[in-house]
């Protein structure tokens, strides 16, 4: 049983990790397209902050697989 919840909160946090990557990404491109289309709104910060956020969320989806897969050799 634990180690099929350590593999349910592995997904949901991979999951909220990648909508919250999606959502950056998704301002950034729509900054770009303001930006070419019509009023910017800083895309240098959002591009920025879309990077850091799919980085943190690559960095966190890595570690908690780690974790999982630990958790499963036990």
């Amino acid at each position: 049983m634990k180690t099929e919840v350590i593999e349910k909160i592995a997904a949901l946090v991979t999951a909220a990790f990648g909508l919250v990557a999606a959502l950056a990404w998704n301002d950034a491109i729509k900054a770009i397209f303001k930006q070419v289309f019509g009023s910017a709104d800083a895309i240098v910060p959002m591009v920025t902050y879309a990077l850091v956020v799919t980085l943190l969320a690559v960095l966190a989806t890595v570690w908690i697989g780690n974790m999982a897969e630990k958790a499963k050799k036990r």
